[in-house]
């Protein structure tokens, strides 16, 4: 599929990278086509592009990448609204921001993606013990992407 993204410009994203947010994306609900861009093979920070809006687009990531016993407690109900039957079949992501001098992540809000059928939903949990900016690296000169990516090397 051909997108348009005010980042990279017109792309053609294969079938397989495409995600459908029956619901949006919190903030978003009238978003619900995106593409799932790597930038490099390295890459640990990703592009959740809207195919319809151009200048949409989240930054994301594994958590487990920046957060190695992050664990998220699905609830049934979640389950079924992305047509998910085992929790098994899926892949969380969180949206990552630049806050100060600070990469943060979004525990509260994961991104679950039943990697079935590619469609996702965006949690909200109750569990105090995560924030929503969550500080996982604090940013030098160096562009962010290839912190993150050195971090993990």
């Amino acid at each position: 599929m051909k997108i348009e993204s005010a980042r990279f410009g017109p792309m053609e994203v294969p079938e397989d990278r495409l995600i459908e947010f029956p619901k949006g994306i919190l903030g978003f609900p009238n978003h619900q086509r995106y593409a799932l861009i790597q930038p490099s093979e390295e890459s640990v920070l990703l592009w959740l592009q809207s195919c319809d809006a151009p200048e949409l687009a989240f930054v994301v990531c594994d958590p487990q990448v920046f957060v190695s016993d992050y664990r998220v407690h699905v609830k049934e109900d979640d389950l079924k609204q992305i047509e998910m039957a085992d929790s098994n079949d899926g892949q969380v992501f969180v949206i990552c921001n630049k806050v100060g001098d600070y990469l943060t992540v979004n525990l509260q809000g994961p991104i679950l993606v039943n990697c079935k059928n590619r469609q996702a939903r965006q949690l909200v949990l109750s569990d105090r013990r995560f924030s929503t900016r969550h500080e996982v690296l604090k940013l030098t000169g160096e562009p962010e992407q290839e912190q993150a990516t050195a971090k993990t090397a």
